[in-house]
């Protein structure tokens, strides 16, 4: 049961974001909502699923964020050719000298560091992406009959290109379901490609300093699950994610016409601890609406199928989303004295 958090730590945590912020603007340009549902994920424990044409400074934001924060940095660029014990790390024989034996030693792969930047992870094999994954829900990797238990805080950041299809490996939905968010970074407005060219071009960037350690990472993280969330919130988040299962009872038919598939439970998890973050963040201790209304895209926009039909309409996820949470009453008497959505709270 959730009890509200002291307000020594939603103070912590308010100003911790507003520094995070200072440090990121003296490298990074724009792309605020992609900073902002960063940390969300951060806080919350979770991992983010990054789409963006390249030239976006992807890795730039990732490197800086971890050098903001004092945590340890590893970026891997997924190949063809890589193999999980490329990622993972491998025992080796070693030798004593001395003594003339021979022991296994375990030698940490890329995948040992707080802050792990997983570059086009569609362009390496199934074998090897399930590895990661596995490493991302169990936070430990396993290597012979050892286990191994991975850094914390551990988050992962993975990249994807939307352009190239050709030699890649694209996520199934299922693996895409283990990522909180999908982060789509989009190109920079005029101004603030103008700005980049300024910079850029002239002297080399300021760097971001550290303002929070590990150990403070990790408290913050269980602050956010101190947030008290009411049952009208958590039947509202739940609501947005059922109405997106086509042919489950009180579904508005636009859903049942133009999806094939919808989010699972854990898409419910992820808005609920994302949005304590995200209140958190803000410097308030309590959940709105608007917390879950503005966390609805990157939590469900990778785990919902739109049908072929209505992608060749160009219907995106983020617009079914949209159109879900316009015909989702907000306020609690009306959500539940709705005939259709008595309909989804009774099955």
């Amino acid at each position: 049961m959730s009890t509200h958090p002291d307000a020594a730590a939603v103070e912590r945590l308010h100003l911790a974001h507003d520094r995070i912020l200072e440090q990121l603007s003296r490298v990074i340009v724009g792309q605020h909502q992609v900073v902002e549902e960063l940390l969300i994920s951060l806080f919350s424990r979770g991992h983010c699923l990054l789409e963006g044409v390249p030239g976006l400074a992807k890795t730039l934001l990732i490197s800086t964020l971890a050098r903001s924060l004092d945590l340890s940095f590893s970026r891997i660029q997924f190949t063809p050719d890589l193999m999980p014990a490329d990622i993972i790390g491998t025992d080796v024989l070693e030798e004593d000298r001395a003594s003339g034996t021979r022991q296994l030693r375990f030698l940490e792969g890329p995948l040992f560091a707080n802050v792990v930047l997983a570059d086009e992870i569609n362009r390496t094999p199934p074998k090897t992406q399930a590895a990661l994954l596995e490493a991302m829900q169990e936070r430990q990797v396993s290597v012979g009959r050892t286990r191994h238990r991975l850094a914390d805080p551990f988050f992962v950041l993975a990249t994807q290109n939307p352009i190239e299809q050709e030699g890649t490996y694209p996520l199934p939905e299922a693996q895409q379901d283990r990522f909180m968010f999908k982060v789509q970074v989009r190109y920079p407005s005029f101004s603030e490609e103008l700005e980049i060219a300024r910079r850029t071009t002239g002297q080399p960037l300021d760097e971001a300093r550290p303002v929070l350690s590990a150990d403070d990472i990790v408290s913050l993280q269980r602050s956010v699950r101190d947030v008290p969330v009411s049952d009208h919130l958590l039947r509202y988040a739940l609501s947005l994610v059922r109405q997106t299962r086509p042919g489950e009872k009180g579904v508005p038919d636009f859903v049942s016409d133009q999806l094939t598939w919808g989010a699972g439970p854990r898409a419910v998890q992820f808005l609920v601890i994302g949005a304590k973050a995200r209140a958190l963040l803000q410097g308030r201790d309590h959940v709105a609406v608007e917390d879950v209304q503005a966390l609805a895209a990157p939590v469900l926009r990778h785990r919902i199928v739109v049908g072929f039909a209505a992608e060749s309409e160009g219907v995106t996820p983020d617009a079914i989303i949209g159109r879900i949470i316009e015909n989702t009453p907000t306020r609690e008497n009306e959500l539940t004295r709705d005939a259709r959505f008595q309909t989804i709270f009774a099955s």
